[in-house]
């Protein structure tokens, strides 16, 4: 004898009626979470990653660098970070900020080539009020923010020339002096600056200060190109895809030959571009899976060659 499928639906919700208030809620949130967990997969467990210092990797390329933060995070010296853009500079920043003796104190963070070079000088040191129109008001520059802590100068190679001297002055001095202003005021930061650029060829062109580069490079930090990290994207592409489904978006896996593709892939825009795959990809992705359909085409055609 067949059954009539509205017949069953009734006689199950006849039943849900009957029972008492609360297994009927415990009943429908049991539902609802098992609904939810068919469109939306719970995100595998966090893996152990390899890495140190707040970054991945395991690659000869980054253990070098490990091995150098190692010798130097616990002391105030100046240090310059160099690599491509999108290597992860500012993290190296951070990691000597976090570990090593002003982590109590403020980090801030200052992009040079976001601000116009008008304008920097004053972000840079403060202004007093009526130093220039618009100026409504006193206002303390990132360097003074920052007294305690650590001052990240990103895309130290797009500096002005002339604002290049007076940071070497506070690099020597310690000294702060307002725009407009007759104050000095003692500043005690740790000054860790990253360029793109290669900055020797710049202190060549006339384009940047000798003095101030061997100021500034007392240490000096290569962050490798992602093409150079053998072994390092498997771990970086599971690390992203967690930190995405952390941040709410829909958990995601990936299929073999996808990851093969990601890491036959030369990343010219390194991690950052590679974060920007993975996203898109796993908008797209059928199933919460990526799959080598998924990616971008110059992925797939890396892996085809």
């Amino acid at each position: 004898m067949r059954h009539d499928p509205l017949e069953e639906l009734q006689e199950l919700l006849d039943s849900f009626d009957r029972l008492p208030a609360g297994e009927r809620r415990r009943l429908a949130e049991a539902m609802r979470g098992w609904i939810d967990a068919q469109g939306h997969p719970e995100p595998e467990p966090a893996a152990e990653l390899p890495g140190r210092f707040g970054m991945i990797g395991a690659s000869p390329a980054m253990e070098e660098v490990f091995g150098v933060l190692q010798r130097i995070v616990r002391t105030d010296v100046p240090v310059l970070v160099l690599g491509e853009s999108g290597t992860g500079k500012e993290l190296v920043a951070r990691a000597l900020h976090e570990h090593g003796p002003r982590r109590k104190g403020p980090m801030v963070a200052v992009n040079c080539a976001a601000i116009p070079p008008t304008l920097l000088e004053s972000e840079l040191f403060g202004h007093v009020k009526g130093a220039f129109t618009g100026a409504h008001r006193s206002r303390k520059g990132y360097a003074e923010t920052a007294d305690g802590g650590t001052l990240f100068l990103d895309e130290i190679g797009e500096m002005p020339l002339e604002l290049q001297a007076k940071l070497l002055r506070f690099l020597q001095e310690g000294e702060v002096r307002p725009v407009g202003g007759n104050t000095i005021r003692k500043v005690d930061v740790r000054v860790v600056a990253a360029t793109n650029q290669d900055l020797l060829a710049r202190v060549r062109e006339k384009a940047f200060r000798e003095d101030l580069y061997y100021r500034l490079a007392v240490i000096s930090i290569q962050m490798p190109p992602l093409r150079e990290r053998e072994g390092d994207i498997p771990h970086l592409v599971h690390h992203i895809l967690q930190n995405q489904a952390e941040e709410g978006l829909p958990a995601a896996r990936i299929e073999e030959d996808a990851l093969q593709a990601l890491e036959a892939y030369s990343w010219p825009g390194n991690i950052r571009q590679l974060q920007n795959e993975l996203t898109r990809a796993s908008a797209f992705a059928r199933d919460h899976c990526i799959r080598l359909e998924d990616l971008s085409p110059e992925v797939r055609a890396a892996a085809g060659a």
